[in-house]
């Protein structure tokens, strides 16, 4: 009976060695082999970086370097690169301006050279697309126009375009003007009192985008904004963390079990909504005016359209919503932010933009017409975006081996560029780099870049530039102009001048500051 089972016993056996041998083999090729083997390629063409270290990479490295930035105090100052992306900072003076670093096993070739960064987001003949999503990627923005590539991306590029552009734009002013009077108001509580104006920006902001994207009113999103401010801290802790495939599904933390949950809640509000306006378009003979002209309304239009190739899923439509709740939110309450911060620290520049508001609208609410010649007030808030840039660092891939520069990059190589290198590098910004000086922009970006554009990029570059920077300008400039016709503001001795990356550049501890009535 032995001898009978014996040798098929021995043939299974040599059969399970060669597929561990073959696994290890995929193993060893994967973890080691492969990384090495970029590592090299790179070196030889004189691109250094930090080690490769098995499995993690370097995201340990990143990990402990944030932390202990964040853990030292800070002055007054607006040098923040060293603080925010240590990582990046001190790497680009030990390996140059092009270094390589390691999320795990992903090689990430971190630009900060204009002419390089320029050719990457232009992304000519369509080889440096958006990377491909990963689980938090996914999680962040979904199936939206952030991430999506081809004909998806240029069907909800050319509904956002629609909507925040033009005649749309000037039909959402009179409800930031309402939301901006409604601010103002409640700071007469306040007078020659302290108040942190980092969290008046986030009701108002909440509220231009409830009334001008949504048409509905804060309350109404106002349980979406809620699980949002308890989502994207949650998901942020885990950026840097390692997965190994198939694990994170089986073993999962706290953290992930409560982002899943406010993930849905966040998904079925919205769904709520669009149900909602879908209701009253029936209710209302079907008719398509009835869905509205505003971003919600234009995104329906794009799904129920008679033309079924270009029509948007419903799951891109909750999606696209989900978005720019976020985004729409986030850039303009930190951009109104730093504005007060820095105003607050320089007096003269705060006094030289209230005449220029006095002049233009006296006391009267700005206009659509005369918006667009706050000459002054477009110096200081492009000064503020170079020092405090909203834009997260953007991330490419290479589709194929490619020529950037005198580099040859292999394939599925992923790019970083980021934003803030570039803002406060004193070679294209000179030596006071990490000054507050509005005249850099007296004669409009083109003349401070010296015509490279890639030096300063707050909202993107190239085609995939934030669709939303207009709409972002006029409610930080109607809000500003508000403010300015009735208030004079200092920062508070209670001020704790800490910037942290979230995903914007947020004020860590707010903005405190005392106001003053005129």
């Amino acid at each position: 009976m032995m001898s009978w089972l014996g040798e098929p016993l021995t043939n299974f056996l040599s059969f399970l060695s060669v597929l561990l041998l073959l696994a290890l083999i995929k193993a060893f090729h994967k973890l080691w082999w492969t990384p090495i083997r970029i590592q090299n390629l790179m070196a030889l063409q004189g691109i250094q970086g930090p080690s490769y270290r098995l499995i993690y990479g370097n995201t340990k490295e990143i990990s402990n370097m944030k932390k202990e930035a964040m853990s030292r105090s800070t002055n007054l100052s607006h040098d923040i690169f060293p603080r925010v992306q240590p990582h990046i900072y001190t790497w680009t003076k030990s390996y140059g301006k092009t270094f390589l670093q390691w999320y795990g096993l992903r090689p990430i070739l971190v630009v900060t050279e204009p002419e390089l960064c320029k050719e990457i987001l232009n992304n000519k003949d369509g080889v440096y697309p958006k990377q491909k999503a990963g689980d938090f990627m996914k999680k962040l923005v979904g199936d939206s126009i952030v991430i999506t590539e081809g004909e998806k991306w240029a069907k909800l590029r050319k509904v956002s375009n629609h909507a925040f552009h033009g005649e749309s734009l000037t039909n959402m002013f009179p409800d930031m003007i309402t939301s901006a009077i409604a601010m103002v108001e409640r700071w007469k509580n306040h007078e020659g009192k302290e108040i942190d104006v980092y969290k008046e920006f986030r009701l108002f902001t909440s509220e231009v985008i409830s009334k001008t994207a949504f048409g509905s009113n804060y309350l109404e999103g106002q349980n979406i904004f809620e699980m949002m401010m308890k989502f994207y801290p949650l998901l942020s802790k885990s950026f840097l963390k390692v997965r190994f495939p198939g694990m994170s599904k089986v073993f999962r933390t706290s953290d992930e079990i409560e982002s899943d949950k406010l993930e849905k809640g966040i998904r079925d509000s919205i769904m709520e909504m669009v149900k909602k306006r879908e209701q009253k378009a029936v209710n209302m003979s079907g008719e398509e005016e009835s869905l509205g002209s505003d971003f919600l309304g234009l995104l329906l239009k794009a799904h129920h359209g008679a033309d079924k190739k270009n029509r948007i899923s419903m799951n891109e439509l909750v999606e696209e919503c989900r978005t720019f709740y976020f985004a729409g939110q986030e850039t303009t309450n930190t951009l109104l932010a730093w504005t007060v911060v820095l105003l607050g620290q320089h007096q003269d520049w705060q006094e030289e933009a209230r005449k220029e508001v006095l002049q233009l609208f006296g006391k009267q609410n700005p206009n659509p017409d005369d918006i667009s010649k706050l000459k002054t007030m477009s110096m200081i808030i492009n000064e503020t975006l170079r020092l405090y840039p909203p834009a997260n660092p953007l991330t490419r891939r290479v589709a194929r081996e490619v020529r950037l520069g005198k580099l040859l990059l292999p394939a599925n190589v992923e790019l970083l560029v980021p934003p803030l290198a570039l803002h406060h590098d004193p070679q294209l910004w000179g030596q006071d780099a990490a000054l507050f000086k509005p005249e850099r922009f007296s004669e409009g970006v083109a003349k401070a870049t010296k015509d490279n554009m890639a030096s300063f990029m707050p909202f993107g570059l190239g085609p995939r530039m934030c669709v939303g920077i207009n709409f972002a300008a006029i409610e930080a400039k109607i809000a500003l102009s508000m403010i300015l016709q009735r208030y004079s503001f200092t920062l508070s001795p209670g001020y704790i001048h800490s910037p942290s990356q979230l995903l914007a550049v947020r004020p860590q501890h707010g903005v405190r500051v005392i106001l003053q009535s005129l």
